[in-house]
């Protein structure tokens, strides 16, 4: 019989690539190199199932009419600029020019694109056409662009990037691509139903594209979010504004990338929801005398130039709309207890907007094994009536409450070395936190997982938020009589040795007979 061909997963098929590249391509180029080449393939591959479409329903004579493309999200893509006319001209000696007429045909017909493909990009890169050939070879027939359209297929290609050669991409500037279970358990925590939602730091656009998802998954309408943004690294945000374009989702990041401690695209801006993961730990964010009369922390003592984790939370306070928006970002641990701004993180625990802190495990994030917390700020933490999904329910008062959680213990293991929440663990924590958050709730503090704290303890303990300091956790020691155990495993390896020295005599005996 036949063996069945073995298919090769995304990431076999990224390594693949990779190799196509050794030697005519410098590393950083990789991810854009790639991600070029398969944005094309994905686009001309639902172009083409709409098509099909078409044909199918007997409407042959519209195939070339744009608003039969754009009625279902789908790009209308003139014949040159299709995969289908790349592949077969992939062996030709201008197949470089021939992919950036494509890309910037594409970008000039859909107004979604604008700036945010790459210009003259691959004519300037040198590599061989055979190298290149191959490569379109290897994507136009490993990888399947339709297989999991409910996938973040763009964010799943630049996390592979990431954590393959974490250096070159930016791991010494703090950038890290997001899990995607670590976005939708920001998501269940929030819920970002209706509204604006913003993230000043988007990456490649995966938490708008994951929290759409949650939209959806709750049989939601996501044409009732409107999508903000911004992203300060150029090729980052080409990515990012191509991740929405090809999802149908309508996002405003800016006109250009930017950063948004100097330039703010969104300067008016007040939202429902912040998702963010910023760059943990960032140095020399600004400069000494840059930003000090910045109205973003105005009422606090300004964000040290050593370390940009504050800059961020207060930038993010700012934007969300008072007595009502809710934001889920992460940090690096260091912010909870960190000396330098202990001021400021008192104001912010005094002004109450410090609803609950969440330990992540460790080894979450493909390229840093960095420990990571999940803030949730809350600008309406008063008693009032609102609701979590479709229930409505009385929220308590917990403007003098924190809750802490630690889930350090948790996730599943996977890739040998990673963690990851299952989504059985999303949904624990969610109905725990949103079950602290109501009137006559069932929830009770749980020792090694989770307590609810006063904000007076919190003054007393110096306004750290560690967790550790809160939740109460077990001496699993403390009940060991060492005495007993000791004795034990030296009865143990006695007999362990006594065991050896009579397989060793035994072994002696039958040499000997052989002799």
């Amino acid at each position: 019989m036949p063996q069945p061909k073995k298919t090769k997963s995304i990431e076999e098929s990224l390594w693949s690539c990779c190799d196509k590249l050794r030697g005519n391509v410098e590393v950083q180029n990789y991810k854009h190199v790639v991600l070029s080449l398969i944005f094309l393939k994905f686009i001309g591959d639902v172009f083409e199932e709409r098509r099909a479409e078409l044909i199918a329903e007997g409407k042959e004579k519209f195939i070339d009419v744009v608003d039969f493309y754009t009625m279902k999200n789908v790009f209308y893509i003139p014949e040159e600029a299709r995969w289908s006319y790349v592949v077969k001209n992939s062996a030709k000696p201008n197949i470089t020019s021939i992919i950036d007429s494509a890309m910037d045909i594409i970008e000039k017909k859909n107004k979604s694109l604008k700036g945010a493909l790459p210009k003259n990009f691959f004519s300037n890169l040198s590599i061989e056409v055979s190298k290149l050939k191959k490569l379109i070879d290897d994507i136009n027939n490993n990888i399947d662009t339709q297989a999991d359209k409910s996938h973040d297929l763009i964010g799943r290609i630049y996390e592979f990037f990431l954590k393959k050669f974490a250096i070159a991409e930016g791991k010494g500037k703090g950038e890290f691509y997001t899990p995607k279970s670590v976005v939708n358990l920001i998501a269940e925590m929030i819920q970002p139903w209706s509204g604006i939602i913003y993230d000043p730091c988007c990456g490649s656009g995966g938490m708008f594209v994951q929290s759409l998802k949650f939209v959806e998954a709750h049989q939601g309408n996501t044409k009732d979010i409107a999508v903000f943004g911004q992203e300060s690294m150029d090729s980052t945000y080409k990515l990012a504004k191509m991740n929405l374009a090809i999802r149908g989702i309508t996002g405003d990041l800016g006109e250009i990338a930017a950063d948004t401690f100097s330039k703010d695209q969104h300067p008016d801006l007040k939202v429902d929801y912040i998702m963010a993961n910023p760059p943990f730990n960032l140095k020399d964010w600004r400069g000494e005398d840059e930003l000090k009369n910045d109205p973003r922390w105005k009422g606090y003592d300004i964000p040290p130039v050593s370390n940009a984790n504050y800059g961020w939370i207060l930038h993010m306070i700012s934007k969300l709309k008072e007595h009502k928006g809710i934001a889920g970002f992460l940090l690096a641990n260091g912010a909870l207890n960190d000396s330098d701004t202990k001021s400021i993180r008192k104001r912010i625990i005094e002004e109450k907007l410090v609803e609950a802190i969440i330990i992540l495990p460790r080894d979450t994030f493909y390229s840093t094994d960095i420990s990571v917390t999940l803030w949730i700020i809350n600008k309406d933490k008063k008693a009032h009536v609102g609701n979590i999904g479709e229930k409505k329910v009385n929220f308590r008062d917990r403007e003098d409450e924190i809750l802490f959680m630690d889930l350090r213990q948790w996730g599943s293991e996977f890739d040998k070395k990673y963690k990851e929440l299952t989504p059985e663990d999303i949904k624990k924590v969610a109905e725990v936190y949103h079950d602290w958050q109501c009137e006559n709730n069932s929830y009770k503090d749980t020792p090694e997982f989770c307590k609810s704290v006063k904000k007076s303890e919190i003054a007393k303990n110096d306004y750290s938020l560690i967790p550790s300091r809160y939740i109460e956790f077990v001496d699993n020691d403390s009940s060991i009589n060492f005495e007993i155990e000791f004795n034990t495993i030296s009865v143990q390896i006695k007999d362990i040795l006594n065991e050896e020295v009579i397989a060793r005599d035994g072994l002696k005996s039958a040499l000997e007979g052989l002799n």
